[in-house]
């Protein structure tokens, strides 16, 4: 069953784009979506409000959040999780956790994100 899953997530068409503009909840709730995972925003060491945008997360953390990257981010299940979260922190300077679907534990960043939603 595996090796099937991991040729499925391959062909997963489920991935999304991030805006500044959009709030944190719209972008969990979109990656929440496609994946079945819930995606946790951090703004130092504490869990960022929901109901900032990136360009607003921008203002609240020391570290610079890049709302203009030109690069877009795109994810796919296949892609292990901790590669997602370092792509978060590559591209536009956000910490994020992946968590499972009712957000109380994290998602070991070893698995694939299409493991992840499975479990």
């Amino acid at each position: 069953m595996g090796l099937f899953n991991s040729i499925k997530d391959h062909f997963n068409k489920a991935e999304f784009t991030i805006a500044p503009n959009k709030k944190l909840k719209t972008i969990s709730k979109e990656f929440k979506e496609a994946f079945g995972l819930s995606l946790v925003f951090y703004k130092g060491n504490m869990i960022a409000e929901d109901s900032l945008t990136l360009a607003a997360l921008n203002n609240k953390t020391s570290k610079e959040v890049a709302t203009t990257s030109k690069e877009g981010l795109k994810l796919k299940a296949s892609m292990k999780v901790g590669d997602a979260e370092k792509l978060f922190d590559a591209l536009y300077g956000i910490t994020v956790q992946i968590k499972d679907k009712s957000a109380n534990s994290l998602v070991d960043n070893n698995l694939t994100i299409g493991d992840a939603s499975r479990q």
